[in-house]
């Protein structure tokens, strides 16, 4: 197979392009030159967003192309465009986001979508920026030939969200930890590394159309992560299993500042982590344990001279630890080694 990685050095796009080499497929990046290129790959030099930015990709065929774009869609849509006849398959990494909010527990691929979204849009908002970018892959390729992954949470090695990294250096510090409760908390996450190989097969067996990928809920637990962080950078901390009213009485936000966690029978538990993924797991979706999650991610941390990269458009992540240390302060948390 002859695929082309659009991006490629970063988190899911790296990710795809390192599971590619292992079958043995011929891999070409296009990417902008900022980051070194996954041994085996052949690199394309251009920059979407600049004018005659995708001169690189003016001759070649490949069967396949991955897309993980999430700024406005016009880059999609003009790719795509270029892309058309010279490639069999265009797989575009989407997000559930692109569904409508609130979203009803066990919303599947027929959910509707957001409103508003066009191929042709500059960058907008996160959900309709993705939409449209689904939108250009069917427009140029045609339902048949455009492979739509609405991801759930994705965690694993080269995360540039800083996520799961924000949980292990801050359980690295070591002391007390707030650690959110339920302990029993569903944490659906999807391995970037599963999501490539998953995806990868998709492509191969010429799937089509919109998939929801996403753990199932007997996935993870917040304390299955929480324990498994606690292992790998070496016991010292101590989980404070804090009662979720006590967290949100204190102002803390779900999600941003205590990262992947959020509270149990909300609205938003509901819309991140109730999708149905009954139909990627049909088609061989397959989850490795948390434990190697957790531990292969803090493996690649160390190797970093500097902090995790991370991407500018997105929200940033973590609790202040004044905040985190009034609120253990006041509250009755079980302290747990």
């Amino acid at each position: 197979m002859r695929l082309l990685m659009l991006g490629g050095t970063e988190f899911v796009g790296r990710a795809v392009v390192e599971a590619a080499v292992r079958r043995g497929w011929e891999v070409t990046l296009f990417h902008r030159g900022r980051n070194d290129v996954p041994r085996g790959a052949r690199a394309l030099l251009g920059d979407r967003t600049a004018p005659d930015g995708l001169a690189a990709l003016a001759g070649g065929a490949w069967d396949a192309v991955v897309d993980t774009w999430s700024g406005a869609p016009r880059a999609v849509r003009e790719t795509a465009r270029l892309l058309s006849g010279r490639a069999g398959r265009y797989a575009y990494v989407s997000s559930c986001s692109v569904y409508e909010w609130p979203r009803p527990a066990g919303f599947a691929e027929d959910m509707p979508a957001v409103d508003g979204a066009d191929a042709g849009a500059e960058r907008t908002d996160y959900a309709r920026d993705k939409r449209g970018g689904e939108l250009a892959a069917v427009e140029s390729f045609g339902a048949d030939a455009s492979l739509l992954v609405r991801a759930g949470l994705i965690l694993g090695p080269y995360e540039n969200v800083g996520r799961l990294p924000w949980w292990l250096h801050r359980i690295a510090r070591g002391g007390d930890v707030l650690a959110p409760g339920p302990r029993e908390l569903a944490v659906p996450y999807v391995d970037a590394r599963d999501l490539s190989e998953w995806l990868l097969s998709a492509v191969e067996r010429g799937s089509s159309g919109p998939y929801n990928v996403a753990g199932t809920r007997d996935r993870a637990t917040m304390g299955e992560l929480l324990d498994a962080c606690v292992r790998v950078t070496g016991g010292t901390a101590r989980l404070r299993w804090t009662a979720p009213e006590a967290v949100l009485a204190a102002g803390i936000e779900p999600w941003t500042q205590l990262p992947v966690w959020v509270p149990h029978g909300s609205e938003l538990e509901t819309s991140v982590y109730s999708m149905d993924v009954s139909r990627a797991v049909r088609e061989g979706l397959r989850h490795r344990e948390v434990a190697e999650t957790v531990a292969d991610t803090w493996a690649w941390l160390r190797t970093l001279d500097g902090p995790a990269p991370r991407r500018t458009d997105r929200p940033g992540v973590g609790l202040d630890p004044a905040v985190e240390a009034r609120v253990l302060a006041a509250s009755s948390g079980t302290a747990e080694a």
